[in-house]
């Protein structure tokens, strides 16, 4: 049978490659989205990955996991942040079906990830579960029955956005917010700095990085033991990494400034 190209859009890079049927990844490439160049420039990027993988062999599908609120229905994004210009309204399911002649979802990148873990991962067997990504901002979704529970407006589970005491939940808990924090304080350009580099350092004595991660997943907990002041909703449970950080590493100070 042939493959699927499956491409995964994120704030900071856009991640593809090929996939069976049974969902076994056959090769993985990774490139800077670019976002501010905005969504038409992602949609064409999207377009050149599935030319260049027709040229070589036909294809059964492909399948799109995107930051943004999408609705999977239409194909289209519905709502994204300003991370992403002009992204809001981009119609992938109609444009590669219509340009290529082949099948093409596309799927909110939480979403996405939550399916996996229900299908492939930790939370296979589980009736019900929450997901949580942590990368440019914070994601969630929640599996009913393991089905992705997308809302009324298929906007459930969005929590980046939850407010605690401090700023936003994304603004103080995301990958993002960590580099911000370890450059500001090395007093080093955003740029020299991401996520990997910051966990090997830290793994390598950096108090400030050990700072800003433990800061970080701090927030983590907080961000999933808030409630609505309604009531109504909570998203409860330990973060298994501010656990395992804090055993192996200690909870640290944060560095003077």
């Amino acid at each position: 049978m042939n493959p699927y190209v499956v491409i995964d859009i994120g704030g900071t890079s856009i991640k593809y490659g090929l996939a069976d049927a049974k969902g076994q990844l056959l090769e993985t490439h990774e490139m800077p989205t670019e976002a501010q160049k905005g969504g038409p420039h992602i949609l064409n990027t999207t377009k050149e990955i599935v030319a260049r993988y027709l040229k070589k062999h036909p294809l059964a599908g492909v399948a799109i996991s995107s930051a943004g609120m999408v609705d999977p229905d239409k194909g289209e994004i519905f709502y994204a942040g300003p991370q992403i210009p002009n992204y809001a309204g981009t119609q992938f399911k109609k444009e590669i079906e219509e340009t290529f002649q082949i099948p093409c979802e596309i799927e909110n990148d939480v979403n996405c990830a939550g399916l996996a873990e229900v299908t492939t991962g930790h939370a296979k067997g589980s009736n019900n579960a929450v997901c949580l990504t942590i990368g440019t901002g914070i994601g969630g979704c929640l599996l009913l029955d393991g089905q992705v529970f997308h809302g009324f407006s298929n906007s459930a589970c969005e929590v980046g956005y939850l407010h605690l005491p401090d700023g936003a939940f994304q603004d103080l808990a995301s990958t993002t917010a960590l580099v911000e924090y370890v450059a500001e304080h090395h007093g080093d350009p955003v740029e020299q700095w991401n996520g990997r580099r910051i966990f090997k350092q830290a793994t390598e004595g950096d108090k400030i990085c050990m700072a800003g991660i433990d800061r970080m997943v701090t927030y983590l907990g907080k961000g999933k033991t808030s409630r609505k002041r309604t009531g109504q909703y909570r998203l409860c449970g330990q973060s298994r990494g501010h656990r395992s950080w804090r055993g192996n590493y200690g909870s640290g100070s944060h560095p003077e400034t």
